[in-house]
Formats: C-alpha cells, sequence, structure tokens
C-alpha cells in the first residue's frame, strides 16, 4: 500500500487545466484510480459525459496519457476492441510495452446506455478495468434520472412537487450485477476514503481479465451541496449504509467497512437540496421506505459476505 508521499511522486496521467466543477468527484476519482497503475502505459476509454466533455476541449486536453473518446453507449465495446487489437500486435512483437487498458463512464453510460456492451466484454473476458463514475444521474445532458439515481431524488425528469415526490424506483445494484458475470473483480468504493479507492484500483489493475470497480462521484449541480463538502458527503453515504464498501474477488464477498453505529439516512439526504423535499410534511413515509431499503440492502450484503446479519447498535 502507497502512501500518500508515495503517490505525490506518481506521473499523473490526468492533470490540471480540465473545466470539471468545483465540487465535482470526477477529477479526484480518476487521479486516484489513475495512480495506482505503477509500471505500465495506459490506454484510456472514455464515454461521452461530464469527465469527457470537460477535460477535453479543443485544442486542449487534460490527459497525459493515450486517450480514446467513444459515444455514450459503447465504452466496454472500444477498449474490448483495443484490448484485443494490443494482445494480437504484442503477440506478433509489434509491441514490446506493457499496457493497461481502462475505460471511465458515468452512471447514465454504464448502468442503462451502455449496459449491453459493458456486460459483453465483461462476459468475453477482455483483460480491462471499467470504472463507473457514478453521480446518480444524467448530469451532463441537465440531471435527468437514471437507473442509479435514488427514491426520492429530485431530477428534472422526476420532478419532486405535488404528483410525484421525485424518483419513484429503486437503484439498480449494477456491482452486483457485474459480480453475477462471475468476473475476478468486482468492487464498491468512495471517495472519502482514498486507502480504499487505491487498494481497489491496484487490485482491479494487477487482475487477469476483466474488473469493475463502482465509484461514488457527487455532482454539486445536482446533488446541489455546498462545493467544500464533498469528501464529508461521500462520507456519510458510508456511515448511513446508503453506499457500502466491498469487494467480489473471484465470487467471494468481503464487506470492507462497517459503520460503528447506526446512523440514520436523514444525516445523508439533509445537506443535499435533491432531497430537501423529503423534510417537508407529507413525506416522511418517503425517508421511511429508504431507510427500510437500506437496512434491507444492508442486512442482505452482510449474509453473502458470511457475517451474522444485523443492523450497527444505535
Amino acid at each position: 500500500m502507497a502512501t500518500l508521499k508515495e503517490l505525490s511522486k506518481v506521473q499523473e496521467r490526468f492533470v490540471g487545466g480540465h473545466r470539471l466543477c468545483a465540487g465535482c468527484g470526477h477529477g479526484i476519482s480518476v487521479r486516484m484510480i489513475l495512480n495506482a497503475v505503477e509500471d505500465a502505459n495506459v490506454v484510456v476509454g472514455c464515454a461521452t459525459g461530464c469527465l469527457e466533455v470537460a477535460s477535453t476541449i479543443y485544442p486542449y486536453t487534460a490527459w497525459n496519457c493515450s486517450f480514446i473518446h467513444n459515444a455514450f453507449e459503447n465504452a466496454g465495446a472500444t477498449i474490448s476492441g483495443v484490448e484485443a487489437a494490443y494482445r494480437a500486435l504484442k503477440k506478433r512483437g509489434r509491441i514490446d510495452r506493457d499496457f493497461k487498458i481502462i475505460a471511465f463512464g458515468g452512471d447514465g453510460g454504464t448502468y442503462d446506455i451502455g449496459l449491453q456492451s459493458l456486460s459483453g466484454a465483461m462476459e468475453r473476458g477482455h483483460n480491462i478495468v471499467y470504472v463507473c463514475l457514478n453521480n446518480e444521474a444524467y448530469m451532463n445532458t441537465g440531471i435527468q434520472r437514471s437507473s442509479a439515481t435514488p427514491v426520492g431524488a429530485d431530477t428534472t425528469t422526476s420532478p419532486a412537487g405535488k404528483v410525484i415526490p421525485g424518483k419513484q424506483q429503486p437503484r439498480k445494484d449494477l456491482t452486483a450485477i457485474m459480480a453475477a458475470h462471475n468476473i475476478p473483480y468486482a468492487a464498491q468504493t468512495a471517495i472519502h476514503s482514498w486507502q480504499d479507492v487505491h487498494k481497489k484500483a491496484k487490485k482491479a489493475v494487477e487482475v487477469e481479465g476483466p474488473a469493475f470497480i463502482n465509484v461514488l462521484s457527487p455532482c454539486p449541480r445536482g446533488w446541489r451541496y455546498n462545493t467544500e463538502d464533498i469528501v464529508e458527503i461521500t462520507r456519510l453515504a458510508v456511515e448511513t449504509r446508503f453506499w457500502p464498501l466491498f469487494e467480489v474477488e473471484n465470487g467471494k464477498w468481503k464487506l470492507n467497512y462497517k459503520p460503528k453505529k447506526y446512523v440514520p439516512v436523514e444525516e445523508f439526504l439533509k445537506p443535499q437540496g435533491r432531497f430537501r423535499h423529503l423534510f417537508k410534511p407529507g413525506n416522511e413515509h418517503v425517508i421511511k421506505a429508504i431507510q427500510e431499503e437500506i437496512d434491507r440492502r444492508w442486512l442482505a450484503l452482510l449474509e453473502r459476505c458470511g457475517e451474522t446479519p444485523e443492523l450497527p447498535p444505535r
């Protein structure tokens, strides 16, 4: 495990000068992931979205490595082709250097539009890493809901008002879906813990075969929090069990962090404008339903990880 001092000396592959918003999780996530790659060249594939738009404004780029911009829906197919070409060229002696092939996509391009492409890449067993930068909505196109958007969130296509109190459907559990592809490595992490992100990124790039990492990457415009609170927001997501930290290695589930006490989900919801309407009279049942769903999923996760299924002490 590298120290922060050691990581500060790593050659940056994602550099300054991009146009990502203040308080955005994407730049932090990408730097953390890429800094885990040590003695290898990197090819990055990037689905259309906030990261691509903000980092490649012609004629400038924030990428200090090979970079491929592909469509919203085909990041998985693009890097599959890159990996297949790399293997073929290396076998023929046309390439004598080692490359790590990594894709980044938002939740819209991963959970929804690009799911078939990603699923195919995982099933075929390409030696790639796919990272979902999960900000829980289509932020780049106007804050529309995705299947990663949580219940009760106010988005432009699930607007909170007199008809509905925000999004009605629960989130898709994409990390579990990826693990169900029987890939060597799948993990869920969050940027408040650089150690957790680094360990999981290192495992993902070093494993033989496909790997998937789901990073909670808050968006200040869509979530509507104070930009300086980004790290605290992700910490609360983990402490309230809204976003558990776990990994699945060769089919074995492992919980990486267990909160010491029961922190109600309200603590995570309150600082965010997208949930402000839930604290108005008449919407108490939505918060209650969110908490019940979190508790249910937590108990199921503990059971999968071989631990006693019980809630944290109150």
